[in-house]
């Protein structure tokens, strides 16, 4: 017989606002403690420099995170030109300073142009890319290094908000890109194209998938709801876990059909997708999970909510 899990049995995702300095893994332990929550799982790492729309997923929710680590993020970051770190960031021991008062907004938007569309990176040491089980960055700070092969990512849009020129000159950037892209392999890239160097000093994740920073709370306003005990207002923060689907195409199946899904049976439904993955619901709304169509049009339950029933 498994060991019960402790904690409160709640469901949803809360999209919270990552204060600087926490690593992703310490902002879901304190979100766990402070809903009490049996099970939680974060959605994709931000460096502990980067703030910003961290989604957490709890209870049900979580069978559902892969949907939000596959998704389009959305970024703000400002670049400091003439200055190399190791680790591409403000935090890493800096390697070489370069005298970047030469360089125009107009040159640098010039480079920028290689960073738009498909793109080739080379992840950082600084990563958590795992290399035989253990993340590059662990390696990183044991002073290894690793070959890393070459990803194509997609940067959808890249804006230049401001320059500002100087021994140091900074830029500020927003950009939309794929899962996987790296912020500071294209700060990296940049300065390595300019001659310069460069690195990430600030890095603010804006969106996930069609979550924005706009709806997210920071960690210091959730722990004064609890001090408070105002815990239905945590609660009502929890968004549906079928949320994180949002791109899938909805079908809807009867009451006799539900329970036919519910005990792992692919079902006929009219008017279905004619193949790929599906959100599947009643015909009263009630979220069921997510589906695939078989060859023979059918749907297949794959990632199912418990309910408890």
């Amino acid at each position: 017989m498994g060991r019960r899990r402790r904690g409160r049995p709640v469901n949803g995702i809360l999209l919270l606002d990552k204060p600087s300095g926490w690593s992703s893994n310490q902002a879901l332990q304190r979100v766990k403690r402070l809903y009490f929550a049996a099970k939680a799982g974060h959605t994709g790492s931000l460096d502990p420099l980067a703030t910003g729309v961290l989604p957490v997923c709890l209870g049900e929710a979580t069978k559902f995170s892969q949907y939000l680590l596959d998704a389009d993020k959305g970024y703000e970051s400002t670049f400091v030109l003439g200055q190399a770190t190791a680790t591409g960031d403000a935090e890493g021991e800096i390697l070489a300073e370069v005298d970047a008062s030469s360089l125009s907004e107009a040159r640098v938007r010039d480079a920028l142009e290689a960073f738009r569309g498909e793109i080739e990176q080379v992840p950082s040491m600084y990563s958590a890319i795992k290399q035989d089980g253990k993340p590059l960055y662990k390696l990183a700070r044991e002073g290894k290094e690793v070959e890393r092969k070459p990803r194509r990512v997609v940067v959808r849009q890249l804006e230049l908000r401001a320059f500002r020129p100087g021994v140091l000159a900074e830029l500020d950037i927003a950009l939309e890109c794929s899962k996987g892209t790296y912020v500071r392999s294209i700060a990296e890239d940049l300065g390595e194209a300019l001659g310069c160097g460069a690195h990430v000093s600030v890095l603010r994740r804006t969106r996930v998938g069609a979550f924005g920073i706009e709806d997210s709370i920071s960690l210091a306003a959730l722990e004064a709801l609890k001090e408070r005990g105002e815990l239905d207002r945590m609660d009502a923060l929890l968004l549906p876990a079928e949320r994180a689907l949002e791109d899938l195409p909805m079908v809807h199946v009867s009451e006799s059909g539900g329970f036919y899904i519910r005990q792992g049976q692919p079902v006929q439904v009219p008017n279905a997708p004619c193949n790929g993955m599906v959100r599947v619901a009643l015909e009263t709304g009630e979220f069921l999970g997510v589906g695939e169509i078989l060859d023979d049009g059918r749907v297949a339950p794959r990632r199912l909510i418990v309910t408890g029933r």
